[in-house]
C-alpha cells in the first residue's frame, strides 16, 4: 500500500471535549483545539510513512476547518475549503488512493457516552437510520469510499467511535485517544498523538490485513426494515426522483448525503432533525429506488 486518503474531524481529538468552547469556530479555545487535532494527524502521518506509505492526502473534514495548515506534516497535501466541489469531481481525486483512514472521529448521534457525538450537524440532527439501523459519519465514509474501492483501514478518536468502526469494518485498526463519559466530558490520554503514531505503524505488520472495501449490502446495512413510508419522499427539488435524494434543508443547514447513491434498491433512509424556526422536530422516512 503506497497511497492513503485521510479524512479528519475535530470532535474525536484528545483534549477536545466541548462543542461551545472548542469545536465551534466562535469557541474561545477553537484555535488550541485545531492545534491538538493537527498534532494527531501529523503523528498518524508519521506512522503511515513508517509503514511504507508514500502519498498521503489529508481532507480537513471539520465544517469550519479543524487543522492548522502551517503546522501540517511536510509530507502531506491538504484538501480543504468550503463549499466542496461536485462529488463527481472529488471521486476522481479519491480514486487515486488505495485506502482511507479517519483521524479525530466522534461517535454517531445518540451514543450515550460518546463525547460530542453527532451525525453531520450537532445542533439539528437527531439520527440517521439505514434500513432501521442507526448510522453515523463512519458508516457513510466506509460505504462511500468502499464503493470506490477504498477500504477503511484505520481510525482514531473517541472510544465509542472505535467500537462503532470495529463493528462495521472487520479488520480495521483503531486507537482510542479518549473515553467519553458524556456528550460534554471525556477522559483524554496525554500525548495522545503518540498513540496514533504507534497504531498507524501497525499497518506495516506483514500479516494479511483483513480490512477491505465495504460494499452496499454488507454487514447489517443490507437487512430491510419492516416499516416503509408509502408517502412520496419529502424535501426533493422539483422534478427530482426519489432515488436521487441528496439534499435536505433544516434550519438553513444543508446536508449532501452522496452515499445513498450506492445503497441497494429498496433501502430505507430515515432521519430526525430539528426545525428550530418552528420549535419542533421533523422526522422523515425515504425509500430509495433504483
Amino acid at each position: 500500500m503506497q497511497s492513503v486518503f485521510i479524512v479528519t474531524d475535530l470532535e474525536g481529538t484528545a483534549g477536545v471535549v466541548s462543542f461551545a468552547e472548542q469545536s465551534y469556530p466562535d469557541g474561545r479555545y477553537f484555535d488550541a483545539a485545531k492545534r491538538l487535532a493537527t498534532a494527531e494527524v501529523n503523528a498518524a502521518v508519521e506512522g503511515l510513512l513508517a509503514a511504507g506509505v508514500e502519498d498521503i492526502l489529508v481532507w480537513d473534514g471539520h465544517g469550519a476547518g479543524g487543522l492548522i495548515y502551517e503546522e501540517l506534516h511536510e509530507a502531506v497535501r491538504l484538501l480543504h475549503g468550503r463549499p466542496l466541489p461536485p462529488w463527481s469531481r472529488l471521486e476522481g481525486v479519491i480514486r487515486r488512493y488505495e485506502a482511507v483512514a479517519m483521524i479525530g472521529q466522534h461517535a454517531m448521534a445518540g451514543t450515550l457516552t460518546g463525547n460530542q457525538n453527532h451525525t453531520q450537524n450537532s445542533r439539528t440532527v437527531d439520527y440517521y437510520r439505514l434500513n432501521g439501523r442507526p448510522i453515523g459519519e463512519i458508516a457513510q465514509i466506509a460505504l462511500y469510499f468502499g464503493a470506490l474501492g477504498l477500504p477503511l483501514i484505520f481510525l482514531s478518536g473517541d472510544a465509542d467511535a472505535c467500537h462503532e468502526a470495529e463493528a462495521l469494518v472487520p479488520g480495521i485498526v483503531t486507537v482510542a485517544v479518549k473515553e467519553g463519559v458524556g456528550r460534554g466530558a471525556a477522559i483524554s490520554l496525554s500525548a495522545a498523538h503518540r498513540r496514533s503514531r504507534r497504531a498507524a505503524e501497525r499497518l506495516a505488520d506483514p500479516a494479511p490485513r483483513l480490512a477491505r472495501p465495504l460494499r452496499a449490502g454488507e454487514a447489517l446495512l443490507s437487512h430491510r426494515s419492516g416499516r416503509r413510508s408509502r408517502r412520496p419522499a419529502r424535501g426533493r427539488t422539483r422534478g427530482q426522483p426519489d432515488r436521487a435524494f441528496a439534499r435536505r434543508r433544516h434550519s438553513g443547514y444543508h446536508l449532501s448525503l452522496k452515499t445513498i447513491s450506492i445503497f441497494p434498491k429498496g433501502a430505507t433512509l430515515e432521519n430526525r432533525s430539528a426545525c428550530l424556526h418552528r420549535q419542533r422536530r421533523h422526522s422523515s422516512v425515504h425509500r430509495l429506488l433504483s
